[in-house]
């Protein structure tokens, strides 16, 4: 297997040299313990709490588990056994080195809380997503994606230009490592084994799970939902479990990263904003690809989520630009009861920036006529942009940049 570096390595070199305890969480197999491994190199001793016997001294004698395994330590899935914070906190306490435990965990929140409860001022929390178009097909340094034009030209310099046919092969591929890499080269095999092991290590271990079956066909029912406003109600009929029944199983599947939310933009001046429901996505396309079951890029292109499955892709791909660097991102979408929307909305720098994202290599100027909307909100409206399958960088006008996907 190839190691593929990440965008996020100096993030968490950094962090190591500073913190004594650090945790990257994430989703299943994003990569969080190859990448520790590979940053530590022969200095950390592994212990992974994925096996039972590990788990079970670490929970019931955390003081004898560090004791066989003293730092400097990876500790894998440390979401299984929290007890060990307290006593990781009188280490820390005590004075030991920075970057003497590092550990992962795929239950992001549950972690968050847990560690910041016990660990509060000495841990450093990464977010760590599977690999982002970037690190599989770029070069050089990435930067947090922003409407600059400079910036974008450097953007597209460290990209690498695909027409649509092959945009989309990025986006049905997805973005696991395990399968990215080659080390697990069937696909079907590959994602079929992952949601087995997510039912199995992280949903069976937050809820009392009866029934495996109507668990897979929600997922199903839910990827079929990405990159669209969430009608939980809908959601749930299709799925045949109660309203309640979905709210919860969303709610464990955001905790454990495998979908996340874009929340609407409103604004006391935006008094006909549709308010909050939020826009659902997966973190990772490739698995909406097989849940949805399209067999190759080539029908996923012409199938009927071509255009939800793409914004998703893109949403994802910003977003990732940001946690790599260890930026807190400030987005969302809007839309109001006129039927008037903007796909995406970042805010920096005390603006907003609209985007669009289409399918189409040619986009229109009417595509950014949503824009104009936002001049009625008290933040004033930025630069924008119609991030589209063109090839060229290129703009429709001034305050409007045309992006194509594959420099993100």
């Amino acid at each position: 297997m190839v190691y593929i570096k990440r965008d996020i390595e100096p993030l968490i070199e950094d962090v190591m040299k500073s913190y004594s305890a650090v945790i990257i969480t994430g989703p299943r197999q994003v990569g969080k313990t190859t990448t520790l491994k590979k940053l530590s190199g022969e200095t950390h001793r592994f212990v992974s709490l994925d096996n039972k016997e590990n788990r079970h001294l670490a929970s019931t004698d955390p003081e004898m588990f560090l004791s066989l395994n003293p730092a400097p330590v990876i500790i894998d899935e440390i979401q299984y056994a929290p007890e060990l914070f307290s006593y990781i906190k009188i280490e820390i306490d005590n004075g030991v080195p920075a970057g003497s435990y590092l550990m992962t965990g795929s239950q992001m929140y549950k972690l968050m809380a847990l560690a910041g409860e016990s660990l509060a001022g000495r841990v450093a929390i990464l977010r760590m997503s599977g690999l982002s178009q970037h690190e599989i097909y770029g070069s050089g340094q990435c930067l947090p994606f922003d409407l600059d034009l400079e910036n974008l030209k450097k953007r597209a310099d460290n990209g690498n230009p695909t027409d649509v046919t092959g945009q989309y092969e990025r986006i049905w591929k997805g973005s696991l490592p395990a399968h990215i890499s080659g080390k697990h080269d069937n696909r079907d095999v590959f994602y079929s084994s992952y949601i087995d092991s997510y039912i199995d290590r992280d949903i069976k271990d937050m809820v009392n799970l009866k029934d495996e079956y109507l668990f897979r066909d929600f997922v199903r029912a839910a990827a079929c939902r990405a990159g669209q406003m969430l009608n939980l109600h809908s959601l749930a009929e299709d799925a045949g479990v109660s309203d309640e029944t979905a709210k919860i199983w969303l709610g464990h599947m955001e905790k454990s990263g495998v979908i996340f939310y874009l929340r609407p933009f409103s604004n006391n001046l935006l008094n006909r904003t549709v308010k909050k429901t939020p826009k659902l996505y997966f973190f990772d396309t490739g698995l909406v690809a097989y849940l949805t079951k399209y067999s190759s890029p080539e029908v996923l292109m012409n199938g009927a989520i071509n255009g939800a499955i793409l914004e998703n892709y893109v949403v994802s791909e910003i977003i990732k630009t940001y946690t790599n660097n260890g930026i807190q991102y400030y987005a969302h979408y809007y839309r109001d009861i006129d039927g008037k929307e903007v796909d995406m909305i970042l805010e920096s720098d005390g603006k907003l920036h609209p985007v669009e994202i289409k399918k189409t290599s040619s986009p229109s100027p009417e595509i950014a006529g949503g824009f104009k909307t936002l001049d009625r909100s008290s933040i004033p409206r930025g630069a924008g942009a119609v991030i589209c399958t063109k090839r060229e960088l290129s703009a429709i006008d001034r305050d409007t940049l045309i992006v194509p996907v594959w420099s993100i």
